[in-house]
């Protein structure tokens, strides 16, 4: 089943149990699978990277607007997006350890053929790809630049 899928299944099972929140959220991640879909010279099925991507976009742009509001000192406004978030994350696969990224990143730079930290950008290029969804974009830099450096 795609993430497409599991959305839409997820959004009538929070019709029917009429729980707001997670019906806002969800919406709001088919309203974007959607736009993704309709965009020009985009496909009419998503791959499942570009899901993930899409999910990511949405739980970061959730987190900014909580920063936000705590430091506007409204609970009720980033205990919302901080709820949204949580309800996003659940389609995000488990994010990795240190030590098994730091594993998964060796693996890129053998593949990669990468000596120095010239070769930072080609790494990076190669890890992002394969670690999608899975490690955040600072991490893989901090460790590549850690076992380049």
């Amino acid at each position: 089943m795609s993430l497409t899928e599991k959305i839409g299944a997820d959004l009538i099972a929070a019709m029917k149990s009429k729980d707001k929140l997670a019906l806002e959220a969800i919406r709001a991640a088919k309203t974007a699978f959607t736009l993704a879909k309709a965009a020009k010279g985009a496909d009419a099925v998503l791959a499942p990277e570009e899901e993930l991507k899409i999910i990511q976009k949405l739980v970061k742009q959730r987190e900014e607007s909580s920063a936000i509001y705590r430091e506007q000192n409204r609970p009720d406004l980033f205990e919302k997006e901080d709820a949204e978030a949580e309800v996003l994350r659940r389609y995000l696969p488990a994010k990795m350890g240190e030590e098994e990224l730091k594993a998964k990143i060796k693996e890129v730079i053998a593949k990669v053929g990468a000596t120095t930290a010239a070769d930072f950008g080609k790494v990076m290029g190669a890890a992002s790809k394969e670690l999608a969804g899975k490690a955040d974009g600072k991490e893989i830099s901090a460790i590549v630049k850690q076992l380049l450096g």
